[in-house]
């Protein structure tokens, strides 16, 4: 018997195809505001996380985490500006990555 929505079923199949590379990209959002905490973030570091959260902003609207897109455009132009980054947004930056986390979490 056919699957009877297999749009869904193809996007789920989709889902677990990227979901270590979002994994991946939350990990480095996370690893940079850790860094940034630590007072240790690096240009180099910065720029990593300002594309992992360009991508996740264009990938996670599509599988229905419209939250999501909006978490990581928040975080790009912050980590895209580069050095330094303002303390104030240390805080934000460790929490929009741990809400991707949960986000994803729950989605998988």
């Amino acid at each position: 018997m056919a699957d009877p929505n297999p749009l869904a079923a193809a996007m789920q199949r989709m889902w677990v195809q990227f979901l270590p590379q979002i994994q991946q990209r939350v990990a480095v959002l996370a690893a940079s505001a850790t860094a940034l905490s630590e007072g240790t973030l690096t240009a180099a570091q910065a720029g990593d996380a300002a594309k992992a959260a360009h991508n996740l902003a264009g990938v996670l609207g599509t599988f229905g985490l419209a939250e999501g897109t909006a978490l990581a455009r928040e975080a790009e132009p912050v980590y895209a500006a580069g050095l330094p980054i303002d303390p104030g947004m240390q805080a934000r930056l460790a929490e929009i990555a741990s809400r991707l986390r949960d986000l994803i979490a729950a989605r998988a």
